[in-house]
């Protein structure tokens, strides 16, 4: 009888030992958006060797695979060959993208319990509506964004205007930017009165435009865009009207990632540019400048934008309820805070600008929540079933109008027609 008991606990012992070893070598794969190293790799780096030590039964593989868009591409082209990422930062607005894949797995279906349905509850609900859809969370918002203006007081007081007063509407913009604009002698302009870049991303600047204008840019199932309703055009005739009627800005395509150095080197003493870029500017500006939500038309608006947590449909049930569990830690409030204050992204959830932290940081550095206290009048980022055709299809338009091959109304109504073409069969 003791023989067998023996045999029993040994092979009882044998299983357990097993199990634990297949979960000690639960890896997942974290495809994370940035080009280079540098400060964001090695946070991404340590946060993941802190949810290692925590977690001695998971090992977090960080790959750093380049722009969001090559990441997608990176992450897709893997899923194809059967070897996706467990996990990934993504576009907020990949979300259909990755639904019409069959990519991705939504976090109802890996977790079901109380505790991570609170989870699910304590973000802010304008970065949800990039993140669900159907009645599921196929996201969870990790470096998210609203477009901001920056403006340089000391450029505003030589021109005679308040230091501490952004405008407040597209009128009061004008009549700044007037002022702020400068040329010399010959009639060279050395300083622009605002830039709106309108490369890289031209259609999230664009909504911050069409949202304080009074209207969205897509229905909420992605499967209609509005891109020629009359409140569009009429903002992007606003948009194209700053550089080639006003001339408060430099005519044409404006470079994404030359602004801020733009604002830095004072050739432009306002600039449109995601909060994203706040720690980038507070390092960086070598004199006094203020962050305002952007200025109202109609009303206040911004899109939200930046990036999300999704978990790949062909990993193994471990690896999704590890990389569930990974998403999780890096979201908690206290590392939604210091995310927020080591890059200037919005910390995710409201409990997390409650931390001491948070609320100290802010004490001392007033300017970082105004992205927040944008999130109230924010809309979704445009998102839509085959969204890279379609905002290609709404970028080209723009960029036709900014450069003057098109008129706004014509560039527009072709944007249209494509995107409805492309969007029929969704329907």
């Amino acid at each position: 009888m003791k023989t067998l008991q023996r045999a029993a606990r040994a092979l009882a012992l044998g299983l357990t030992a097993t199990a634990l070893s297949a979960f000690a070598q639960t890896e997942i794969t974290f495809y994370y958006p940035v080009a280079v190293g540098g400060p964001i790799t090695k946070t991404i780096d340590q946060m993941s060797a802190d949810f290692e030590k925590e977690n001695p039964g998971i090992k977090v593989k960080p790959v750093y695979a380049g722009t969001y868009q090559e990441t997608l591409v990176k992450a897709i082209t893997a899923q194809k060959a059967g070897t996706p990422p467990t996990t990934a930062i993504l576009l907020s607005t990949d979300m259909y993208t990755l639904i019409d894949e069959d990519a991705i797995t939504p976090f109802e279906e890996i977790n079901s319990g109380a505790d991570d349905a609170a989870w699910r509850k304590s973000f802010y609900p304008a970065f949800m509506a990039n993140s669900q859809t159907g009645g599921k969370t196929w996201g969870i918002p990790f470096q998210r964004s609203t477009i901001v203006l920056y403006w340089n007081k000391e450029l505003f007081k030589e021109a005679g205007l308040d230091p501490n007063k952004a405008p407040a509407n597209w009128k009061e913009m004008l009549e700044y930017a007037q002022k702020l604009t400068k040329k010399d002698a010959s009639g060279n302009v050395t300083q622009w009165g605002v830039q709106i870049p309108s490369s890289g991303f031209p259609y999230w600047l664009f909504q911050g435009l069409t949202t304080p204008n009074g209207v969205e840019l897509m229905n909420a199932a992605g499967t209609e865009t509005y891109f020629d309703k009359p409140e569009v055009v009429e903002a992007l005739q606003f948009w194209v009207d700053l550089g080639r009627k006003h001339k408060v800005m430099p005519a044409g395509v404006i470079e994404w990632g030359t602004t801020p150095k733009d604002f830095f080197e004072k050739k432009i003493a306002m600039m449109w540019t995601t909060t994203g870029n706040l720690t980038n500017v507070k390092n960086n500006a070598k004199f006094d400048f203020g962050v305002a939500m952007l200025p109202a038309s109609k009303k206040r608006g911004s899109p939200t934008g930046g990036g999300n947590f999704y978990v790949f449909k062909k990993a193994t049930k471990e690896q999704q309820v590890a990389a569930a569990k990974f998403a999780k830690f890096m979201t908690t409030p206290e590392r939604a805070a210091q995310w927020g204050m080591d890059t200037g992204y919005v910390a995710v959830r409201p409990d997390a600008w409650a931390t001491a932290k948070m609320t100290e940081y802010v004490k001392g550095f007033p300017v970082a929540s105004v992205a927040r206290d944008q999130l109230q009048y924010s809309v979704a980022e445009l998102s839509t079933h085959d969204n890279q055709r379609v905002t290609k299809a709404l970028n080209d338009g723009i960029q036709a109008a900014l450069t003057g091959a098109k008129e706004p109304a014509a560039a527009m109504k072709d944007a249209q027609a494509e995107a409805t073409r492309i969007l029929r069969t969704y329907k």
